[in-house]
């Protein structure tokens, strides 16, 4: 294994990788035509190989039990309960064979297998709790993605670092990433979501650990593939289930577990914004009704709240981002023969 991560990887890893475990997850709908490509490319150091086929209508699951490797651990649905549903199903069977690291990717081929090492880069050295890709790093990458989708995940990442606190991430819908199996133990896989909001989702609860979230540039291979997530859905959808957990995140880390500068200003610029946006609106209606133009002391009543709520709002924000969290939460791996993987409920609280 440690021959192999090195013939593949010119990243600097550690040298001691001795040991190691890695789990690959992969969701499978629809996709009888690359799932065995996707098997034989995975390296020969990935130990457990979990394939959830999601109620796919096709011949997914014949496909894969036809490649007889015994890393894999088919997981099939009835029906199909959507991609989140697939990688939690995924991750919990991963976790019974102790990992080190669980990592996802997707059954269409997108993901090239080549640039596991790199992924695994961070979590060896102690650099985050979990490494995702991030397409938008590769200009050769971005020439081949579609014009709408990338207009889409430029809005949609600042919603996700909004609600997230990962303000140093980008192309949150990126799913393939691979995270300490310590993580997923910590976190309650009941939680996420089980539909094409599973990897924003994700990002929300790692942001309530605290857990430290870092890029990989990745570039993804188009093969003319149709997404099956719409843009537009996602924006009109996704940004009431990010706005749930941007009120979570700040109630919990601002006015639960401590007090800051930043709650200061959030305890009154929300007050004052809501203050000078409502009275605004309504002596805007009273004059409109009336026809009589507001006073000038009536407007600055208005307008000064709205100012100085903002600022303090914007102030909020920018302590924010500077509290991201800087270490991951997961202790080092210890790797070497025999070593066990340290289990959530071992690890020292923080």
């Amino acid at each position: 294994m440690e021959s192999s991560l090195r013939e593949h990887s010119s990243d600097g890893l550690p040298a001691d990788r001795a040991g190691l475990r890695v789990a690959v997850v992969v969701p499978a709908y629809r996709v009888e035509d690359r799932i065995e490509e996707v098997i034989r490319t995975l390296p020969v150091w990935v130990g457990t190989v979990v394939v959830v086929d999601d109620g796919s209508p096709d011949r997914t699951a014949e496909r894969v039990e036809a490649l007889r490797d015994p890393r894999v651990r088919l997981v099939r649905h009835e029906r199909n309960l959507g991609v989140g549903a697939a990688v939690v199903a995924g991750f919990r069977e991963a976790l019974r064979h102790h990992p080190h690291v669980v990592v996802k990717m997707d059954g269409d081929g997108q993901m090239d297998p080549i640039h596991l090492p790199r992924l695994l880069g961070p979590l060896l050295r102690h650099e985050a709790d979990l490494a995702k890709g991030n397409r938008y790093r590769n200009l050769r990458s971005l020439e081949g993605m579609p014009t709408v989708r990338r207009l889409g995940n430029a809005g949609l990442t600042f919603l996700v670092k909004l609600a997230s606190g990962h303000w140093r991430m980008f192309d949150p819908t990126n799913g393939y990433l691979a995270t300490r199996a310590e993580l997923l133990e910590r976190l309650d896989l009941d939680r996420l979501p089980r539909g094409y909001f599973f990897e924003c989702g994700l990002l929300v609860e790692l942001g309530l650990l605290r857990a430290k979230v870092q890029d990989v540039p990745i570039p993804a291979r188009y093969r003319g593939e149709a997404s099956s997530l719409s843009v537009g859905a996602a924006l009109l959808g996704f940004p009431v289930r990010l706005l749930r957990g941007c009120v979570r995140r700040v109630l919990r880390h601002y006015f639960l577990y401590d007090f800051t500068a930043a709650s200061l200003f959030l305890a009154a610029g929300i007050p004052l914004m809501a203050f000078g946006i409502g009275f605004g609106a309504y002596e805007w209606a009273r004059s409109a009704r009336t026809g009589i133009v507001a006073s000038t002391g009536t407007v600055m009543l208005a307008a000064l709240p709205v100012i100085l709520g903002f600022q303090l709002l914007l102030q909020a924000l920018v302590l924010d981002v500077a509290s991201a969290p800087p270490e991951p939460v997961c202790p080092p791996l210890a790797l070497g023969p025999g070593a066990a993987p340290q289990r959530a409920s071992d690890a020292p609280t923080r």
